[in-house]
């Protein structure tokens, strides 16, 4: 059988309902080749080869038979290492759940797998989530695919080294302030945030529930609509016909252009420009008040966070990346007035948000003002990592904490993502405008 491995998730789905490609043999080569890559150990926490194997031959057996359940039915994915796998280990990243085993499958990945998506293995990422940058000493750290000093990007660290290195046809991770954009972007992937409470957390192993989310990241926008659909178990958007003429983008001013790099700046202009070039109007817009929650941003995280882990971290402190634990810690002292002050602020600024860009179809921001820091100078320079961390998370924390439908798509240049931003649950229009900026920006 040709090598297919190298396809999206779209093409490979469309291959298997002509009946070009065989699911067992699809998955059989994914299989092979994670096997053989040199990186698998740093990308892959652990390969679930009887199920991928079951899940493709049944998926085979619908292909004959004409019933198949979706458009990927029959494609291999990989999955975040925060997913609930039954009888599979699922440890987040972090020795304080090591030897976790569940019982049952998170439920978004028992939806998937009843549209028939199948399922690889489980994807190395940062410590509990809780890191932009995908370093992670106490398991692996996944290489950028365009830099193999480089993170990869957090905490989806795994998952986008999968699908960047052909080691699945799409990845499933989790988007709390960055997530899944961040290692999307440093990849040169299309990852989508979804809003918080469209995809089901049940089996997601937390980090703050608030803001906790469910999301593809994936080579093109057709396979990030796709796979949206079989996360949901819903018809995927449609996507036929999609133009830029006559949309109208704001170019948010506000925090996310400060200390921007060379290379994102550039790449941000240039895409900008080709948004212009196929018809759309992009207006710079000033959104002064998002200041505040973003400066509340340390409570709003850290207090949520260690309140689900802050007994198991003091039980257990040592086994754990010393940045991380500290960032968990910092929540520590956190009161509860103030804490629940930041929440009122900021659910009176995502009000003022929709007021001022409802007469727009999507915000624009540069995905991450950066790139992929190098591994050694992160472990060697402890205020490096801080810095760099907060830096990396900036911008993408706009749209968790403004609640909003989000996707970051290549701009060209490696390492560096386009984010268009739409209000809450919005995403099948969303993926209708990445479409067609995805083809301006090719």
């Amino acid at each position: 059988m040709d090598d297919w491995t190298g396809k999206g998730a779209a093409q490979l789905g469309r291959a298997i309902g002509a009946g070009k490609v065989d699911p067992v043999e699809l998955t059989q080569g994914f299989l092979d080749k994670i096997d053989s890559h040199p990186l698998r150990d740093r990308i892959y926490a652990r390969v679930t080869p009887e199920r991928a194997l079951a899940e493709a031959g049944a998926a085979r057996e619908r292909a004959r038979a004409g019933q198949r359940r979706s458009p990927l039915d029959g494609v291999p994915v990989s999955w975040k290492d925060l997913f609930d796998t039954s009888g599979v280990a699922t440890e987040a990243g972090s020795a304080l759940l090591k030897g976790r085993v569940p019982e049952a499958d998170a439920r978004v990945l028992r939806t998937a797998t009843t549209m028939g998506l199948v399922c690889l293995g489980k994807t190395h990422m940062s410590e509990l989530a809780f890191s932009g940058l995908g370093l992670n000493p106490v398991t692996a750290t996944p290489p950028s695919v365009n830099d193999p000093d480089a993170v990869s990007g957090g905490s989806s660290s795994g998952a986008a080294a999968s699908v960047a290195n052909g080691l699945a046809a799409a990845a499933v991770g989790s988007d709390t302030g960055g997530s899944v954009r961040i290692p999307s972007a440093w990849n040169d992937l299309v990852g989508l945030k979804t809003t918080s409470g469209r995809l089901s957390l049940e089996g997601v192993v937390p980090l703050a529930a608030r803001f906790d989310t469910v999301g593809p990241l994936c080579r093109n926008v057709e396979d990030a609509a796709l796979m949206l659909g079989a996360l949901e178990g819903a018809p995927a958007p449609d996507l036929e016909g999609a133009s830029l003429k006559g949309r109208r983008f704001a170019a948010l001013t506000t925090i996310v252009m400060d200390d921007i790099r060379d290379e994102p700046a550039s790449a941000y202009a240039a895409a900008l420009e080709r948004l212009r070039a196929a018809g759309a109007e992009v207006v710079e817009l000033d959104v002064p008040e998002i200041a505040g929650p973003m400066g509340d941003a340390g409570i709003l995280y850290t207090a949520e966070a260690w309140a689900t882990w802050g007994k198991a971290i003091d039980a257990n402190p040592d086994v754990m990346f010393a940045p991380i634990r500290e960032r968990f810690a910092a929540g520590r002292e956190a009161l509860a007035a103030d804490y629940i002050a930041a929440v009122a602020r900021m659910h009176a600024v995502q009000e003022v948000w929709a007021r001022a860009t409802a007469g727009f179809d999507a915000v624009l921001c540069p995905t991450a003002p950066n790139l992929p820091p190098k591994v050694d100078r992160l472990m060697e320079q402890g205020d490096y990592y801080v810095t760099e961390n907060l830096l990396t998370l900036r911008n993408t924390r706009v749209g968790n904490l403004m609640g909003l439908s989000t996707v970051t798509l290549p701009t060209g240049m490696p390492s560096c993502g386009l984010s268009l931003m739409a209000p809450p649950m919005e995403e099948h229009r969303l993926l209708r405008l990445a479409v067609a900026t995805e083809r301006a920006l090719a």
